[in-house]
């Protein structure tokens, strides 16, 4: 079954994390990490990423700007973003990542990047931006981005830098937004763990937020206890056209998270859906 991976990192310079505010991830995922082999010869590495998604049937590989300019100090640019998908080929699809801070100049950007880079969608890693989800400088973006009929990116549940509070992702704060904003289409990832049965009560809410499984093993939703379970209750009926697939590589294999898709006791036409369907209604995607 071909299928979207929403979320992915290539192996290159240009889409490197230049801060310190991830350290602490090498260690929370030091064991889904172990799979992934250790960047030793870039070219080799651009190589078997390149035929990873080549030789799983990936229609579309979405990959994310991320201007951290003002929080962190560094940014991956729209422009190396869209640079690497014209490179190589359709396959790969690009997000727009701009900087609240910068007020007017910020939507300016974004403006630019989907109507002269050919993005597709924006991206803001609240956490890494050290803002709330309903902070006022997100706001207009999120109108932006309903003018130019794109869905955004927002991080939802725990992070592991310990350098922003978590509380910045609550779904809670994604509802207040979506009140302001019905027309937003949105997709939230992680998915909102410790708070996921808030984020399933957003989902269920507002039909225009799609819920992204990246960054966490897709085999812990069948798993009693994990606090993950009730996502694939009710992604098997009220949400199955809500949830998308991401293996957030490199933190884990993409391999190794359609492995887990394939083995949760899911309909085959709500298996489609998440790995498939969705993101193409999503994202708007040509397949």
């Amino acid at each position: 079954m071909s299928y979207i991976e929403f979320s992915s990192k290539p192996p290159v310079p240009e889409f490197e994390d230049r801060g310190t505010h991830m350290a602490n991830y090498s260690r929370v995922y030091a064991s889904t990490k172990e799979d992934v082999m250790p960047v030793t010869d870039r070219d080799a590495a651009l190589r078997r990423y390149l035929d990873t998604y080549e030789r799983t049937g990936a229609k579309r590989v979405i990959l994310k700007g991320r201007d951290l300019t003002t929080s962190q100090g560094f940014k991956v640019s729209n422009e190396d973003v869209a640079g690497f998908c014209r490179a190589h080929g359709d396959r790969y699809v690009g997000l727009a990542g701009v900087d609240p801070y910068q007020g007017i100049k910020a939507v300016r950007d974004l403006e630019h990047a989907v109507r002269d880079l050919g993005m597709r969608g924006l991206n803001l890693p609240c956490f890494e931006l050290k803002l709330a989800i309903n902070d006022a400088r997100m706001y207009p973006l999120y109108a932006k981005c309903i003018e130019l009929d794109i869905p955004v990116v927002l991080h939802s549940g725990v992070n592991f830098s310990t350098t922003s509070p978590i509380r910045n992702s609550h779904p809670q704060l994604l509802d207040e937004v979506m009140v302001h904003f019905p027309e937003l289409t949105v997709v939230v990832s992680p998915p909102g763990w410790p708070w996921i049965q808030e984020l399933i009560a957003v989902a269920w809410r507002h039909r225009s937020v799609y819920i992204g499984l990246a960054a966490v093993r897709p085999k812990y939703l069948g798993v009693a206890g994990s606090g993950y379970e009730s996502l694939l209750q009710y992604g098997g009926n009220v949400l199955k056209n809500q949830i998308l697939f991401g293996s957030a590589f490199p933190l884990m294999t993409v391999e190794q998270a359609l492995a887990d898709i394939d083995a949760l006791p899911l309909a085959d036409d709500v298996r489609r859906k998440w790995l498939h369907d969705n993101a193409v209604r999503a994202f708007q995607l040509d397949t």
